[in-house]
């Protein structure tokens, strides 16, 4: 039996939502941004070339003493490789894949750091047939990384932004 992934939408909503501030901020080279009030200088997303060097990264991020330390999953190996379609990365649980579109015309949407991490929080999921792929439990370990490896305020950004889409959080 499936659990159900009654959030995906939610929190593909939130996640397009701050890859839109990321982008006008790298567009106008303005990284403070209001949120609620409060002024948060956004980190530098990084973004990537190619799936070699998306590959780098996810072995870079799993060596993280601090990740290998929360999730067992960390110490299982991620092979990346190109996806043909543009609309969507995804993370194959039974290979241990990560699906990454490359260029549709001029951009690359999907090789960007949130992305990637996004996919990887997926990886760490210790028992996917039990979790909703996109449930709190997932919510939280994202944002656990996104705090981690990208920096407290994409973190709390990215936070805000999904309970305002209305996701759940772990």
């Amino acid at each position: 039996m499936t659990v159900r992934d009654s959030q995906r939408a939610k929190v593909y909503d939130a996640e397009q939502l701050v890859r839109g501030v990321f982008d006008r901020a790298d567009e106008h080279n303005i990284r403070t941004v209001e949120l609620y009030g409060s002024h948060l200088t956004l980190p530098i997303e990084r973004r990537f070339a190619s799936v070699e060097s998306v590959q780098s990264y996810v072995d870079r991020v799993l060596e993280l003493n601090w990740i290998r330390a929360q999730w067992v999953r960390a110490a299982v190996p991620v092979r990346v490789r190109p996806r043909a379609g543009t609309t969507a990365a995804h993370y194959e649980t039974a290979e241990g894949v990560l699906a990454v579109p490359l260029y549709s015309g001029a951009t690359a949407w999907a090789l960007r750091e949130l992305v990637i991490l996004h996919e990887l929080a997926h990886h760490l999921e210790s028992d996917p047939a039990a979790a909703a792929p996109h449930g709190p439990e997932f919510c939280g370990r994202y944002l656990e990384l996104v705090d981690g490896v990208v920096g407290p305020e994409a973190a709390l950004l990215l936070r805000a932004t999904m309970l305002g889409c209305g996701a759940r959080l772990g």
